[in-house]
């Protein structure tokens, strides 16, 4: 559906006209409270489809303020809970969110509950609760989570409501406004440095889902091989299906018939990966770098001082978020704001897994394997 032409604001009362309803009735529906049950389901869908007709947009907690404006972010995640642990990897986009919106003269409102109560065991989180969008009690909103619901982006881009995604985020009948890392350099920068260190066969493990930030590594994998003179080898791209597929076996057999003597990983949205990595190197049998160079393509998802240091690059985390609600203000400050995409360079952290090549018989080309868990095929 293509967005209305910019015109005056749609309001209750040109709904409540259209639909045939008191304006009461109409704001019982947008409220999408509790007391919205009292209203037949024919008439509230009746009131919503009246309300995507006209464009409906208006923010019902700050129509009788001046402006229409009442200096009010939101934050909505899509993560099953809010990162309120500092070693959770959301929490710094968190913190950034809330230092940027004091600074800018703004109150911060989350957006905490899902399809039930607040908290509530198995509840599938939703922005649109009851067919209403509940973002609009702000003047626009923060979004980040991995686990998008990408018809509600849709949704939101034909509104018109004001929103910045935390994270390169694409829909396909609409574009959305977003800060992201700059995973293409970043992972580039890491062949870039396994090649300067005499690597030329680098295998890279990508994750299994088939996402915007997945898709920018591999780009990034590919032009680093590319920058560095190194030929690519479609067989060193594989696919992670589960953390325990990352045995020390499969590592021994890729360094041993692939010849392989530098690994790239995608984090995975929990430990399991790195807690697979750090029991591997446990068993000395590979040793990291001393048999296999390993590299992060991004921080784990939690942090404890006990962890090994991974050489990995880094998120600027509370700084993407910082940005992502300047952005999300500017847009707001916009008559008629157009779409805006930002991009933060990472910072590379040396950790202590990556290192000089070791000698070892050289491998010239593809070579055949059986069929294996996650095996990424020939494009």
């Amino acid at each position: 559906m293509v967005p209305p032409e910019r015109r005056r604001r749609s309001t209750q009362r040109d709904i409540a006209r259209h639909a045939g309803v008191s304006q009461a009735t109409v704001s019982l529906v947008i409220s999408g409270g509790a007391a919205s049950a009292q209203i037949a389901e024919s008439t509230r869908q009746t009131v919503l489809a009246a309300a995507e007709e006209l464009g409906y947009t208006a923010n019902v907690a700050a129509r009788s303020l001046k402006g229409g404006r009442n200096r009010l972010l939101g934050l909505y995640t899509f993560e099953s809970v809010f990162p309120i642990d500092q070693r959770d990897f959301y929490y710094p986009f968190l913190l950034g969110v809330e230092e940027e919106t004091a600074r800018q003269g703004y109150d911060l409102l989350l957006f905490c509950s899902g399809g039930g109560a607040a908290g509530a065991s198995g509840a599938e989180r939703s922005i649109y609760v009851g067919g209403a969008n509940r973002l609009k009690i702000a003047d626009g909103c923060v979004l980040l989570g991995r686990n998008v619901r990408r018809e509600e982006l849709s949704a939101l881009v034909r509104e018109d409501f004001p929103f910045v995604f935390v994270g390169r985020r694409e829909v396909d009948d609409g574009e959305l406004s977003y800060v992201a890392a700059d995973y293409v350099s970043a992972t580039a920068a890491l062949v870039a440095e396994l090649a300067r260190l005499g690597h030329r066969r680098i295998l890279y493990l990508r994750a299994l889902q088939d996402s915007e930030p997945t898709r920018d590594r591999e780009e990034g994998y590919r032009r680093g091989l590319a920058e560095a003179g190194l030929a690519l080898d479609e067989t060193l791209i594989r696919t992670l299906t589960d953390p325990a597929d990352l045995t020390v076996e499969r590592l021994e057999g890729w360094i041993d018939e692939l010849g392989i003597t530098a690994l790239l990983v995608e984090p995975t949205e929990d430990n399991r990966l790195t807690e697979a990595l750090a029991a591997m190197a446990g068993t000395q049998r590979v040793r990291f770098p001393q048999d296999c160079s390993l590299a992060l393509l991004g921080d784990p998802p939690s942090w404890t001082p006990e962890a090994r240091n991974w050489t990995r690059f880094s998120l600027p985390r509370a700084q993407m978020a910082g940005e992502a609600v300047r952005v999300l203000i500017e847009l707001l400050d916009q008559e008629t704001p157009e779409p805006r995409r930002l991009t933060v360079p990472c910072a590379f952290v040396p950790g202590d897994s990556v290192g000089p090549v070791r000698s070892r018989p050289a491998v010239t080309g593809p070579v055949a394997l059986p069929p294996e868990p996650g095996r990424r095929p020939r494009s």
